[in-house]
């Protein structure tokens, strides 16, 4: 059933590896997914939400289990997907993560090589292997790009989707100034303009046979939250054809900056000159290095100024996220479109989420939960009001409800229903009460939080098991 959910309790930290096995099987179960949902000789693709290889303030190895999905919950899935294919098939872990971030590293920290090792030797009939689909990896100083390497990407190659007016950005009037990844701001309005509006995919994203997306529960800077819809951004072999925001001030018509100031202006006015200066010349991007710590000096910290889109009032990033759902569920490996319906799943890591200024630098969040679900709205629905947000408050969600094409949301807002161990999470939707009280990106304070007079909330310290002593459950 799309329309459920389940949110099942576990440890409140990933040192007891079983529970956590144990709350991820208890949350699949919960779904009472069809018999054959995962079929002998399958390819299954499992996909994590890798976007950094450490907390962006604190590099180093012992600061990521906040920032991306654990191995401990992906081995589980794996595990449970072993089972179902009977020794014959293909199981693929797999992400295009944002692409600053070192991909070597991440197999370091995260003993991603050991966790493949263990797979196939438990599982010596069915293929599983690890792959980066970058086609290319950036080195950034101060987040400014000073060199790229080439990568081999995705194996299977890419396809192009062009989704027409059927895009969340037909007829919007910021095309002509998006911003995407890098400072090519004509390569991203190239390719959304009129009825143009393309994305260029991984295909061995597309063409699984089932698909499993393994998010990590955070809150972002320009959506409000990261979960399941959010995640498909690493499925994308060219993220410089994605829109994160629309340059000027709201008056312009853009949401760049919140208010159209006069240093607004004068940053706007710098930026735009230093972006055309440094398009495609990432070895003259070392100059511009003291010249950016000189502006953070003038214009403010983006830890602490927002700028770039990275507030509630982002109007961009929104459609460019739900076009990409639409690129996967209706459209195939080949671009065509689908002739069967997706098998599609979602497990959500909230073993320890990530609070504050998500999706990079978020702080820790432990709260011991396990999401699962077949449809990544009804999943980010819960996911959003579990963390204390209102879902209406947030675009990505309330204009699920109102896709004009290429709708694949088959439910309503009061259709969707929670399984879970937990009594006062259990039920419909909108009665989930005793949540948790996520702390927002700063530029989303006080435009996001549920306002329920009997959600009391669960303290970052005291998480679902105490909250459970608390109520005198065991």
């Amino acid at each position: 059933m799309p329309n459920w959910v389940s949110v099942f309790q576990g440890p409140l930290s990933y040192s007891a590896g079983a529970e956590v096995a144990a709350a991820v099987r208890r949350a699949l179960g919960a779904l009472e997914l069809p018999s054959g949902f995962v079929r002998p000789g399958d390819h299954v693709l499992l996909k994590p939400n890798w976007i950094k290889e450490h907390d962006e303030r604190f590099p180093g190895p012992g600061h990521w289990e906040h920032v991306v999905t654990h191995p401990s919950v992906i081995e589980a899935v794996v595990d449970w997907v072993g089972e179902q294919l009977q020794g014959q098939g293909r199981i693929t872990v797999c992400d295009a993560p944002q692409t600053d971030s070192s991909f070597d590293k991440l197999r370091q920290y995260c003993d991603l090589d050991g966790l493949v090792a263990r797979c196939r030797q438990r599982f010596p009939g069915v293929t599983v292997e690890l792959l980066d689909l970058r086609p290319e990896e950036w080195h950034t100083i101060d987040n400014v790009t000073v060199a790229v390497r080439r990568l081999p990407g995705d194996p299977l190659g890419h396809t192009q989707v062009d989704l027409g007016t059927a895009s969340e950005f037909y007829g919007y009037p910021g095309c002509g100034r998006l911003h995407g990844a890098s400072y090519d701001l004509a390569e991203t309005n190239a390719h959304h303009s009129g009825t143009r509006h393309e994305y260029l995919l991984c295909r061995t994203a597309m063409d699984a046979d089932v698909f499993i997306n393994l998010p990590k529960l955070k809150t972002h800077k320009k959506v409000g939250l990261t979960c399941a819809l959010k995640n498909l951004v690493g499925i994308n072999a060219n993220k410089n054809w994605l829109p994160h925001h629309t340059e000027g001030t709201p008056d312009q018509g853009g949401d760049q900056f919140p208010a159209s100031t006069a240093k607004a202006r004068l940053e706007q006015a710098w930026m735009g000159t230093a972006k055309r200066w440094l398009k495609h010349r990432p070895g003259l991007a070392r100059l511009f290095v003291p010249v950016k710590k000189l502006g953070r000096l003038i214009f403010g910290d983006t830890a602490q100024v927002i700028r770039n889109g990275n507030w509630h009032g982002n109007d961009t990033c929104w459609r460019m996220v739900l076009d990409l759902n639409k690129c996967l569920f209706f459209f195939d490996g080949a671009g065509a479109r689908r002739t069967r319906p997706l098998r599609y799943l979602v497990v959500v890591d909230g073993i320890v989420a990530g609070e504050g200024n998500g999706p990079m630098a978020p702080d820790p969040k432990p709260c011991g939960v396990i999401l699962a679900g077949t449809h990544p709205v009804a999943v980010d629905m819960v996911a959003a009001t579990l963390m204390g947000f209102d879902w209406r408050k947030l675009r990505l969600l309330r204009n699920c409800f109102s896709l004009r094409e290429l709708n694949f949301v088959p439910f309503a807002p009061e259709d969707i229903q929670v399984r879970s161990d937990r009594p006062s999470w259990a039920g419909p939707l909108e009665q989930m009460r005793d949540t948790f009280r996520f702390k927002p990106h700063f530029g989303w304070v006080g435009a996001v939080e549920r306002e329920l007079a009997e959600d009391v909330g669960v303290e970052v310290d005291a998480g679902p098991r105490a909250a459970r002593q608390s109520a005198g459950q065991p």
